[in-house]
């Protein structure tokens, strides 16, 4: 979705992001986008701030009904504006969607293990754990043992589905705002983040939750660029270091995304690590190339070759013939 532009722009197009998958959120993005006082109401909030999603999940922890209708979200707004105001300013659009490892674990079965995790842009850690989940890819295969829940991405094309889960040796993230897996109130918050109408998404958090918290990550706070270095010599130490995100480097400014692509294609060149990307495919030019995945999809690469087109929350993998 559109992270910067004008304020109509931005809520037009993740209204048509949210198409299919929230009737509420499209309603709400579009009202949003023809509301000239909501604008006005928006616009002393930080560039990063104005992100629909985030914007949505205050009003709602504020008492927005969800599934609602427009006027009943704009009420909260206006009537409750220094409240959710702060709230926008303290929180962030940390969704931690786990759904997301039913398209990147295929990837992970295709690099000799044991793998030693490294996610940027953590929250919570969630995605740190594609062992401990099955997997049903209906149209390619499935599989099973582990024990755990079962992550369900519909799929198209040769996906090259994995013979036994993931062999990870050591788990780690970087994240500006890691959120502990004990704190009630920070999941409480991940699940004010699930879309309204999604209660299979909410249980499925709950689900990844309880994982987590039977071995709670270990999140480093700060800058991955700061961070990174160190998190790939403790990798090192344990297997073969892959460095993976989805729907994180779109909250980098551009020059950063740059700088990120320059740094994990000479990682990868130097052969410190595989690189596992999940992103909108104008997040990652270089990377996204000439390859179209298609309205709504994410670009997922290995190594800054694309491989696939994804479901922006996991829900679909579209396997490129070769």
């Amino acid at each position: 979705m559109q992270m910067s532009g004008e304020i109509a722009d931005r809520y037009r197009d993740f209204a048509t992001y949210a198409r299919g998958d929230s009737p509420t959120f499209e309603a709400w993005a579009l009202g949003v986008a023809d509301d000239p006082e909501v604008h006005a109401w928006l616009a002393d909030l930080p560039e990063p701030k104005l992100q629909p999603n985030l914007v949505f999940a205050a009003a709602r922890r504020h008492g927005a009904p969800a599934p609602g209708e427009y006027a009943a979200f704009r009420a909260v707004l206006l009537e409750q504006e220094q409240a959710v105001k702060q709230t926008i300013r303290d929180r962030a659009t940390q969704t931690n969607e786990v759904g997301r490892l039913a398209a990147l674990t295929p990837v992970l079965g295709t690099l000799d293990g044991p793998l030693a995790l490294i996610e940027v842009g953590a929250s919570a850690g969630l995605c740190l754990f594609p062992d401990r989940y099955d997997y049903d890819w209906p149209g390619a295969g499935a599989l099973s043992g582990s024990g755990g829940p079962t992550l369900t991405a519909t799929a198209a094309g040769p996906v090259p589905v994995p013979v036994r889960h993931p062999d990870v040796a050591w788990r780690g993230g970087v994240d500006l705002n890691p959120l502990d897996v004990t704190d009630s109130d920070a999941m409480a918050w991940l699940e004010t983040l699930v879309w309204p109408e999604q209660d299979e998404r909410r249980e499925r958090l709950r689900a990844a939750v309880a994982v987590a918290r039977r071995e709670p990550p270990c999140v480093v706070r700060g800058d991955l660029f700061d961070h990174l270095p160190a998190l790939l010599d403790e990798a090192g130490r344990h297997g073969t270091p892959v460095v993976f995100h989805s729907a994180v480097i779109a909250y980098l400014e551009d020059a950063d995304r740059e700088r990120f692509h320059d740094l994990m294609t000479g990682l990868v060149d130097d052969g410190a690590c595989h690189w596992i990307s999940n992103e909108a495919p104008q997040v990652l030019p270089r990377v996204t190339g000439g390859f179209d995945p298609g309205p709504g999809r994410f670009v997922l690469a290995r190594d800054g070759v694309p491989v696939a087109a994804a479901h922006g929350h996991g829900h679909a993998l579209e396997w490129r013939s070769s």
